[in-house]
């Protein structure tokens, strides 16, 4: 009678089971709602009648669990540099999407998602919230207690040291941007000063002068505290050293001044020499003093030769150049047929892109630059002409070259 008392309570709970609805919900009629599988998503929830599945769209939605009232769900888009081998999206799971260590993934747009830089966090602030792949780093300043000394996407803030080692002396407190700042005591630098037990300090006599560095001893059972003692003054051993070094510098110096005095003197008698050579063989002198009746002393004459040849050599400048020549060299530089040329030839003058833009933005640019540049020191025909065969306007060179030849006739 046990027997098949219990064979009866077996199959009675079997029969129970299986009469269980497994999505635990039903129509209204009653009857147990069905579930559709991964892969399908509900099109018609239960209700009045039973779920009506439909499968869900390769490449596009998707549906990973059994439900009897979620539909499919569009898939997850990564840029391609972004998207995990073999983790793309099917009827039954999601595409997995991964970004670079220091990146976190973020979505740009509905289902599409891209990689952004994450935030890092400065010098006194820490990472709230550390950067990972799928959020970004949140920072703030760190609390009283507390410090960072790195710029990071995921270090929190320290908590600081309560205090330095017995060995060491304190000399700056716990800030958000450093931790307490600890110095050893046997630092060559410090001297130890004897303290009483009332904590009078008395120094050792020295004729030395002594800075005090304030902080704290840690340890109550140590007596004394740093201080820095000063360097002896060797001053006084310094300043002969000072001075042969200054009477070295003045003897060079009128050495080198007597020197070039030599050298002019001795150029300028060659020159004399010279100069009076050639004209007793043209018999210039004579000729001079015959026809005309006024004496031409060679002296003169080796004078305004020196005179000639220091105006040769002396540099034309730009700003010399007559009004009309100016003109003329803005017009060809102006000319709007051969593009903006008065840009490069303002880079290859020296000025800053900055600086060309705001000559830009005027009425007049080539005229802005030319002036501009005309006030300085180096705005010499040779360096202008330099630039302008660099930028193969050989038109504006042969302009520039006949105003320098006809303003060095005489």
């Amino acid at each position: 009678m046990k027997t098949l008392l219990t064979l009866s309570l077996l199959l009675i709970s079997k029969v129970a089971a299986e009469n269980q609805c497994r999505s635990g919900e039903y129509t209204t009629a009653g009857a147990c709602c069905y579930l559709c599988p991964p892969g399908y998503g509900v099109s018609v929830p239960c209700g009045d009648a039973d779920t009506v599945c439909e499968p869900c769209i390769a490449g596009s939605s998707f549906s990973n669990e059994s439900s009897a009232s979620a539909r499919c769900q569009f898939c997850t888009f990564c840029q391609s540099a972004l998207q995990i081998p073999g983790a793309a999206c099917s009827v039954t799971q999601d595409a997995v999407c991964h970004c670079p260590e220091g990146f976190y993934l973020h979505p740009k747009d509905i289902g599409y998602y891209v990689c952004l830089p994450c935030q890092v966090c400065g010098k006194g602030h820490g990472a709230t919230t550390p950067c990972s792949p799928a959020h970004n780093a949140e920072c703030q300043l760190c609390p009283h207690g507390f410090y960072s000394e790195v710029k990071s996407s995921v270090a929190p803030c320290l908590p600081c040291r309560t205090n330095c080692l017995e060995s060491e002396v304190q000399i700056a407190d716990c800030t958000p941007q450093h931790d307490i700042l600890c110095m050893s005591k046997d630092v060559p630098i410090l001297k130890r000063k004897d303290e009483n037990v009332t904590g009078n300090t008395s120094l050792e006599d020295d004729s030395r002068d002594v800075w005090v560095l304030k902080g704290r001893d840690d340890n109550s059972s140590v007596s004394g505290s740093p201080h820095f003692i000063s360097p002896e003054d060797n001053s006084k051993n310094i300043i002969p050293v000072y001075c042969s070094i200054l009477a070295a510098v003045v003897v060079g110096l009128i050495g080198y001044v007597a020197f070039k005095c030599w050298a002019t003197c001795k150029q300028k008698k060659l020159l004399a020499k010279q100069r009076a050579g050639e004209l007793a063989a043209s018999g210039e002198g004579e000729k001079l003093h015959s026809d005309s009746g006024v004496f031409l002393d060679t002296h003169s004459l080796q004078e305004h030769t020196q005179l000639n040849k220091a105006a040769k050599l002396e540099p034309k400048l730009y700003i010399n150049l007559s009004p009309n020549k100016q003109e003329e060299v803005e017009r060809l530089l102006t000319d709007t047929s051969r593009g903006k040329d008065w840009q490069r030839l303002a880079s290859l003058l020296g000025y800053e892109e900055d600086t060309i833009d705001a000559f830009g933005r005027g009425e007049d640019p080539v005229h802005t630059l030319l002036t501009d540049w005309s006030s300085k020191d180096s705005s010499t025909l040779e360096v202008l002409c330099a630039a302008l065969v660099n930028m193969e306007r050989a038109d504006v060179v042969e302009t520039l070259n006949s105003t320098a030849d006809a303003s060095s006739v005489v």
